[in-house]
């Protein structure tokens, strides 16, 4: 059976999880109390949690396609508390403190994320199985050790540094020199998430729009060709997307990250691979990959392959290179020779949103009553309900903890005009992939290339 590509991801594939029927189109122009642009996690997130906080709010969400078509319904489904961002960066404008205060957030919204998914009754496969990072040359192993110092640093609890075999333990990759495992992470199916939020929300008396995408935001109204919602308040929940509304052509980064899914494993090879903990797992590589135990016992796992197209293009249905399946193919079979036979059987892409300098961002502007949320830099799943809940404080002008936090009403400059910043990216990319081959051939630190590359992009 040849590879699914595209159809927008392998979370939406078959049976009950295949690809909804769209909600019904804006039918003309309507008035709200506050509008939502965008049917991702952050938009129904800050949906979710706004209706819950004053019932009688007349909420509505516009979205392009369906609720989840962009990286809510594509993502490699780590409920994590990765920082959406440079923590040290964030420290020097904000003090250490405040960034300690929202790496706490972070890990604790991995519970809270379970804790409404239980009490709304939505199944989205979570197992808080943590995540294993693992090293597999000298350099990445110095960069491994390094950053188990930086999580401690951060006051991040529950690393556990694992040797070889403590790593073999777990899930039996090849060639594995040192990993280390943190609790603050579970694996998610990202669409179930995603379908089930949408229904809570609907529940509360949202209205959902689909099929209605939006032209244009300005104060008090989102634009489409079905009619106008005016509202005092507008949210941009709109990520990856948002280079396509006017005027934002150069805030957000659209970067492309793309997976691939095998068929179901067999229990018996299960066995001799391990992965009972249903951990997440990730390296220290700089064309690094991201990996998942399925709900339905496969092996998703995902990298960077053609990470910009020019003009912040985006794609419509997900569709890869058939390199980019090659590629990650290669990883997979590297990671678990063992499973070379088992065909892969879904291959996909998406993209995320970057900022210029990596900070992802929450903010409301009250004299116009525009606000967004976003530019996670691939740390969203969890990222996105804390946002949610802050952006929910903003509009109902509550000052509490979140309120607080260094992200709200943090701005990053723009990107560089075309061809720069195509030339820029697509450049670094190829320093990273040079530098990654630099260690694979046995360099004990990090190759210069990619410290060099890693100056000049501001990644941190």
């Amino acid at each position: 059976m040849s590879t699914v590509n595209g159809q927008v991801s392998h979370w939406y594939s078959n049976g009950a999880d295949a690809l909804p029927a769209p909600r019904p189109g804006l039918p003309g122009d309507r008035d709200a109390d506050v509008c939502i642009v965008g049917a991702g996690y952050t938009g129904l997130w800050t949906a979710y949690y706004l209706k819950r906080a004053d019932p009688s709010l007349r909420i509505v969400i516009l979205e392009a396609r369906f609720a989840g078509f962009g990286a809510s319904g594509r993502n490699g489904g780590w409920l994590s508390g990765l920082v959406p961002g440079d923590r040290n960066a964030m420290a020097r404008l904000y003090g250490r403190d405040a960034v300690l205060q929202w790496q706490r957030a972070l890990n604790d919204a991995v519970d809270e994320v379970a804790m409404v998914t239980d009490r709304e009754g939505i199944d989205a496969g979570i197992v808080k199985g943590g995540t294993m990072e693992i090293a597999r040359n000298a350099a990445q192993a110095a960069r491994l050790a390094a950053s188990i110092d930086e999580e401690r640093r951060w006051q991040v609890d529950g690393i556990t540094p694992l040797t070889k075999a403590e790593a073999s333990e777990r899930i039996r990759f090849d060639g594995v020199l040192s990993a280390f495992h943190t609790p603050h992470c579970a694996r998610i199916q990202p669409a179930w998430l995603a379908r089930g939020l949408t229904d809570a929300v609907e529940r509360l008396g949202v209205t959902v729009y689909e099929q209605t995408p939006v032209t244009a935001i300005s104060q008090g109204r989102a634009v489409t060709a079905r009619g106008t919602v005016r509202a005092p308040i507008v949210l941009r929940a709109t990520e990856g997307f948002t280079a396509g509304l006017p005027g934002l052509r150069r805030r957000w980064l659209p970067m492309n990250s793309s997976m691939i899914a095998t068929d179901p494993i067999p229990e018996q090879r299960w066995r001799d691979i391990g992965w009972a903990g249903r951990e997440t797992v990730g390296d220290t590589a700089h064309g690094f990959f991201y990996a998942q135990r399925t709900v339905d016992d496969r092996i998703a796992i995902g990298g960077r392959s053609v990470p910009y197209r020019f003009a912040s293009r985006t794609d419509d249905d997900g569709r890869v290179p058939r390199r980019t399946i090659a590629a990650l193919t290669a990883v997979l079979h590297s990671l678990l020779p063992q499973i070379r036979d088992v065909p892969i059987a879904h291959a996909w892409c998406g993209v995320l949103a970057v900022p210029r300098d990596w900070e992802a961002t929450v903010a409301l502007d009250p004299a116009t009553g525009l606000g967004w949320a976003g530019g996670y830099v691939g740390h969203g799943v969890t990222a996105t309900n804390l946002a949610g809940r802050t952006l929910a404080d903003l509009v109902l002008d509550r000052t509490t903890p979140l309120t607080a936090l260094p992200w709200v009403g943090h701005r990053s400059r723009g990107w560089e005009p075309e061809p720069l910043r195509w030339l820029g990216v697509r450049g670094l990319y190829v320093a990273y992939k040079l530098a990654d081959r630099h260690e694979a051939r046995g360099r004990a630190t990090t190759s210069p290339i990619a410290r060099i590359a890693d100056r000049i992009t501001g990644r941190p």
